[in-house]
């Protein structure tokens, strides 16, 4: 029951951002469900960061999080952004996507033009969002076993 209490939270976020930044709904639900172990967190819970967006300002926090390097997870010490809502994690987390990064603005072109969550999910590692080698699969398990392509 939390977790549809979870979905039903972020999921008119997830679609209202969909107008303007173009990244599936699906695939927002999944990354926060995934990244924040359902909202529930220190990240998300104290600091209401969903996806483990790291600071970009100096609204942040340092926190202990595991990184895969070099074939191997290692502790490494990092600064997240803090925000004031999920909502405001779920923007910023989709303007990141559609925007990129300072030093790439196109670092996410294959997320924003992906039609369906596979080739969304896809896009994600192979634009280089996470170091998990298994991250792709991990979103499509999730959206698949709580039907999140519904919301696209």
């Amino acid at each position: 029951m939390a977790h549809t209490k979870f979905i039903k939270q972020i999921a008119p976020t997830a679609q209202e951002m969909q107008t303007t930044y173009h990244v599936l709904p699906s695939i927002t639900i999944a990354q926060a469900i995934l990244e924040s172990d359902w909202g529930t967190s220190g990240l998300a819970s104290r600091y209401y960061n969903l996806f483990g967006v790291k600071a970009n300002d100096n609204n942040s926090v340092t926190l202990s999080t595991q990184e895969f390097v070099g074939g191997s997870y290692q502790t490494v010490k990092a600064q997240f952004q803090v925000y004031s809502s999920w909502r405001e994690s779920i923007i910023d987390h989709d303007r990141l996507l559609a925007e990129g990064t300072k030093w790439n603005a196109n670092q996410y072109a294959d997320v924003i033009a992906a039609t369906n969550y596979i080739d969304g999910a896809k896009a994600l590692q192979q634009d280089g969002y996470a170091t998990d080698p298994a991250y792709t699969q991990k979103l499509i398990s999730i959206i698949q076993k709580y039907h999140l392509y519904q919301y696209d």
